[in-house]
């Protein structure tokens, strides 16, 4: 157990996901990591540097720098890292403490988390330094649940996990597709039943429920960052009404998408 209540997570203020410049490199300093920093690859190639152990890193690898580690990274200007680091303090110890590294294979649960930490701050959302402990305190369980490999509860063949969040994957980078839940099915050859009812065990929601999540967080980006402007927003989300659009988005966010602009 991490003995840790989220009230003894001090958040601090570097937090992003951001897609590192060409010419990025981290260099390394004297003085070490006062704190800790969940370090996640979300795409790209680099390499990372902690305390003289050098990591080719790609999609999936994941640190946890420790108070008094000495870091470093660069990466490959032709396919530059997409990062998400989060910088805490602990009030108290560990009992245990999650490995400096890894790789993750399965990363949909991890980034479904780090995105919503990031999410919360981009706008002025309410209690969202609570509910951002919590997050972390979710993050860290995670990485020390794999570290110490205890048994899954669903009893399902890592065949079928995959299968289930290779669609998920899928359904998040294109946001815009109008998915047929019987295509999906058949891409993880399964049937529409069988392959509904397991997403939704693995998953946590629908997978009508899912697409609309991925689509509007999608339209949340698009507007807040692309500079692109609602009715942009809809058509390129494949949304034929814009008042449907600005219905289910602001059934989903709290706000109509001309208050993110």
């Amino acid at each position: 157990m991490l003995h840790l209540s989220p009230d003894k997570l001090v958040l601090m203020p570097a937090f992003a996901k951001i897609s590192c410049e060409p010419n990025w490199r981290w260099a390394r300093r004297e003085k070490p990591l006062a704190n800790f920093d969940l370090f996640y690859v979300w795409s790209g190639e680099g390499e990372v540097e902690v305390n003289g152990t050098h990591y080719e890193v790609g999609p999936g690898s994941c640190f946890l720098f420790r108070p008094g580690d000495h870091t470093s990274a660069t990466h490959n200007p032709q396919r530059p890292l997409v990062l998400t680091y989060i910088h805490f303090a602990a009030e108290g110890p560990f009992q245990h403490i999650p490995r400096r590294y890894r790789k993750l294979e399965d990363k949909i649960d991890m980034e479904y988390m780090l995105s919503r930490y990031v999410r919360l701050f981009l706008v002025k959302t309410y209690a969202a330094q609570e509910e951002a402990r919590l997050i972390l305190l979710q993050l860290l369980i995670h990485l020390l649940r794999a570290d110490l490999q205890e048994p899954v509860e669903k009893k399902v063949s890592n065949q079928l996990t995959e299968a289930i969040h290779e669609i998920a994957n899928y359904i998040a980078q294109h946001p815009g597709i109008p998915h047929r839940v019987e295509d999906l099915a058949a891409r993880a050859q399964l049937s529409p039943r069988y392959f509904s009812m397991k997403f939704k065990e693995m998953i946590g929601m629908s997978v009508q429920s899912y697409m609309i999540r991925t689509r509007i967080e999608r339209a949340q980006h698009l507007l807040m960052h692309a500079g692109m402007n609602v009715t942009e927003v809809a058509d390129a989300l494949g949304y034929r009404d814009i008042f449907f659009f600005s219905r289910q988005f602001k059934q989903y966010t709290g706000k109509s998408p001309s208050e993110l602009r």
